[in-house]
């Protein structure tokens, strides 16, 4: 099986196009037999097999074209991108996983003009591979275009879905909520997410759980946003996420936060301040004043009022 790739006759070109308007190659799991197109089939591969199992499936690699193609293919490891997406370990790099057991009968496929080339693989479960979801995908490279079908393996066993919510923290100023997920089991997981916030005078938010745009592959973890655009400009308030996923996987997790309008105090704080300095300054001048009023000579106003006394006296004839 893994000496040679049978080709046979297209039975139609894919639909899509690219820019200069002939129709592109394509990947596909076989759909068997040519009686219909692979992209009717299946969307992706599904395998399951105990550790040291030998798999075996066929890629379709269909060529509309009018000149013959070569396709180069490889196995690659699915991984979470940093947001939750998925992707595939890079060309240059070296799967560890799915991708490294991933074995083609020929990894550079030349299929003519108008044809589609079948190309048998097998996928070689290591006899220590773990229990559980082993995500994967097949890419395949040609005329500077990439594409990829998903391996979705399963290596029989105990299953356990699990899944953790993490680093909760309430950022008000962007209007948002941040946190991490983390899956704790070994299956793969397409959570939902239910959002309740309480501030001092009753509930803020109550969105009841909905799928997450996430697929969270085993012992692997992402970090969200749940938008919170109206969220209160002063208040206290406790936010609790609630994550739930198949296979009984459920946790949750709180966050508190005192949202403060720090500009608004701060502005508030300046103008106090001023007020208040103003104020001292002027207590202090009035004390430096009196002060100097009360530190004049006695004898000089003493001098003062006996000399008033005596031009009184001036010329009314009283003796002295």
């Amino acid at each position: 099986m893994l000496c040679t790739a049978a080709l046979v006759v297209a039975a139609a070109a894919p639909a899509h196009a690219d820019g200069g308007g002939s129709a592109r190659w394509s990947v596909a799991p076989s759909a068997g037999g040519g009686a219909r197109p692979a992209k009717d089939g299946r969307p992706a591969f599904y395998a399951e097999g105990a550790p040291g199992a030998v798999l075996q499936d066929t890629l379709a690699v269909t060529n509309p074209g009018p000149k013959p193609r070569t396709v180069s293919l490889r196995g690659a490891d699915a991984e979470n991108t940093g947001s939750g997406a998925v992707s595939v370990t890079p060309a240059k790099g070296r799967p560890k996983g799915t991708g490294a057991w991933i074995t083609f009968a020929k990894r550079q496929v030349k299929v003519p003009p108008r044809t589609r080339a079948e190309v048998p693989f097998t996928v070689s479960v290591p006899t220590g591979a773990l229990p559980g979801d082993h995500p994967g995908a097949i890419v395949a490279s040609s005329g500077g275009r990439t594409v990829g079908v998903r391996v979705q393996l399963r290596v029989g066993g105990p299953t356990l879905s699990a899944l953790t919510v993490e680093r909760v923290k309430v950022d008000a100023g962007a209007g948002r909520i941040t946190y991490d997920l983390v899956n704790r089991g070994n299956t793969v997981l397409t959570p939902k997410l239910a959002v309740h916030a309480k501030g001092v005078f009753g509930t803020l938010l109550d969105r009841p759980a909905r799928p997450l745009p996430v697929e969270l592959l085993p012992g692997r973890r992402v970090s969200l946003t749940e938008p919170w655009r109206d969220a209160p400009a002063l208040d206290a308030v406790d936010v609790e996420l609630t994550a739930t996923a198949a296979g009984d996987a459920r946790d949750s997790a709180t966050a508190s936060a005192r949202l403060v309008p720090w500009g608004a105090v701060a502005g508030g704080g300046a103008l106090l301040l001023a007020v208040v300095g103003g104020a001292v300054a002027l207590l202090r001048a009035r004390r430096r004043r009196r002060r100097s009023e009360e530190s004049e000579p006695a004898g000089e106003q003493e001098q003062g009022a006996y000399g008033a006394r005596e031009l009184a006296r001036a010329g009314t004839g009283e003796e002295r």
